[in-house]
């Protein structure tokens, strides 16, 4: 399973790449253990087809929309691998809360984001890959080191495993963790967010105007996807709602993440960074118009 990427100028390694971004991941990783348990897993029986959808919007259909998106905005190469890899990217733990807050079926999310976090390991770097190598094109590229790819699969599955493992051992103490936690994890996306920015910030008012449309259209037709597409198949409302938030709320550390540790290119990171300061306000606006009243609501 090999990776190609461009060959650039790898920035030296500091505290911030090497030890705080895979900190932070592990820590929101561990997050999402302590609300998984085996019957998560299990639920895909329970739940098969609102399960195998919300799988195949968010494996099949949203890599191929965002592609058209990077092309329709003729985004520069660099940038449309990184909006790519975001879309790789299975959905975030923050999808559970937005969609619990938008009165959506939080245990459907906790279904598809565990397995989409454990199958997004083996297809990401296969929708990367070809991102890079279309794109790209003819530029000099390298072939990155298998234990790259085995370095994001620990910091993923080990903190998820411990915090499941906690979970079953002390369900009050998982309890007394999770909100803390929870907590750091969304201060940690704001500072991996930031760390994304400053490394680019001599270019990230351009590149906010490069990719900022694109980002916003795609996290809009993520959601409306995860929603529509569900509904159209006689998939109740809540479990819609749960599979929109899944799909709109992707897991914008993990892709950061990559780009600047497994890449080794900042540029990358900037899509992830911008859909991640975005999708908190689109999600919470997709939310009040699910549940609007009346004759208003149109969905």
């Amino acid at each position: 399973m090999d990776l190609i990427i461009l060959q650039t100028a790898a920035p030296q390694a500091n505290a911030i790449t090497t030890i705080f971004l895979p900190l932070a991941l592990g820590i929101i990783m561990l997050g999402l253990g302590l609300t998984l348990t085996l019957a998560d897993f299990k639920r895909v029986i329970l739940y098969p087809k609102a399960v195998f959808i919300g799988l195949v919007c968010q494996l099949l259909i949203l890599p191929f929309i965002c592609f058209g998106i990077a092309k329709f905005f003729h985004l520069p190469p660099e940038l449309a691998v990184g909006l790519m890899l975001l879309a790789a990217s299975p959905g975030g733990p923050t999808a559970n809360l937005f969609s619990h807050l938008a009165k959506g079926d939080v245990a459907l999310n906790i279904t598809l984001t565990a397995v989409n976090s454990l199958i997004s390991l083996i297809t990401l770097p296969f929708i990367v890959n070809f991102a890079i190598d279309y794109f790209m094109g003819s530029e000099e590229t390298i072939t990155i080191q298998f234990k790259k790819i085995v370095e994001v699969f620990l910091i993923v599955l080990i903190p998820v495993s411990i915090g499941m493992l906690l979970k079953s051992k002390s369900e009050s103490l998982s309890q007394k963790l999770e909100k803390p936690i929870r907590s750091m994890s969304a201060l940690f996306l704001v500072l991996i967010i930031l760390v994304a920015v400053i490394k680019e910030k001599e270019n990230v008012v351009t590149y906010f105007q490069q990719v900022g449309m694109a980002a916003l259209v795609f996290n809009l037709l993520s959601m409306g996807i995860g929603y529509f597409i569900p509904r159209l198949f006689k998939i109740n409302k809540t479990q819609s709602i749960a599979i929109g938030m899944e799909i709109g709320i992707h897991n914008g550390t993990m892709a950061i993440f990559i780009a600047l540790n497994v890449l080794a290119n900042s540029t990358m990171s900037i899509p992830p960074a911008i859909y991640s300061l975005m999708m908190f306000f689109t999600a919470a606006l997709f939310g009040y118009l699910v549940n609007m009243k009346g004759k208003k609501n149109i969905f």
